[in-house]
């Protein structure tokens, strides 16, 4: 079975030096999940991952976008425009499909050191992740709900006024929470995972999930 770089190699130090290690894997190892993925047949992994079947391949949803993986190739390409999916982001699409293994999402929410092996890189997550998030709208909190909400963000009460969850793929829920801080304390903000996202990514794809939702979130905020 394919993995995704070591973690010590991946996100120890940066979201950009996590994905351009990434990504270089995964020009060696994209073949050998496509050959997976054909092996076991479009059938399963429809049902595994929560794709849904065409007459050309599958399609899902990633990050919003309608995407088509097309079989036997097994290349992805965006619905709106065909554009080709980035090598990245077929990557992290085919991981995916190869690993995803029908289970839903729990309703229960955890940290990244709660992921497999993320207790020795919570830091470094929690640095490119949760802090930048604090850093860019801890005075302006409206700021954050507006932008959350242009990523079609779920508002989540039972985890605070200012949290709301994404679902990036069919079966991967993630979470962006900002507490607001106070005369004694720092605002704070984490991105937090659905206890089931690992059956569906392992812990350094879900880190660059994770750091992939801190930029839209940035980006969406410029943008409005």
């Amino acid at each position: 079975m394919p993995g995704l770089i070591a973690l010590s190699g991946g996100i120890d130090r940066s979201p950009a030096r996590a994905r351009q290690a990434w990504e270089d894997s995964m020009l060696r190892q994209v073949e050998v999940l496509r050959d997976d993925i054909r092996r076991r047949g479009l059938q399963t992994v429809a049902a595994a991952s929560g794709a849904d079947l065409t007459l050309e391949g599958l399609t899902l949803l990633y990050w919003g976008d309608t995407i088509r993986v097309s079989f036997p190739e097994l290349s992805a390409h965006r619905s709106e425009g065909d554009a080709a999916c980035s090598t990245f982001d077929t990557a992290m699409l085919l991981y995916y499909l190869h690993r995803a293994d029908g289970t839903a999402p729990s309703g229960e929410w955890i940290g990244f050191r709660q992921l497999p092996d993320g207790a020795f890189y919570h830091q470094a997550f929690q640095g490119y992740s949760g802090d930048r998030i604090a850093q860019a709208f801890a005075e302006n909190h409206e700021a954050f709900a507006s932008a959350m909400h242009r990523l079609s963000g779920e508002p989540l009460p039972a985890l605070g006024s200012l949290a709301f969850g994404v679902r990036p793929l069919p079966l991967i829920r993630l979470a962006a929470v900002l507490w607001p801080g106070d005369e004694d304390l720092s605002s704070r903000a984490a991105v937090l995972f659905d206890s089931a996202a690992s059956h569906h990514l392992p812990t350094d794809g879900l880190a660059l999930l994770g750091s992939g939702l801190v930029g839209r979130l940035l980006r969406s905020s410029s943008a409005g």
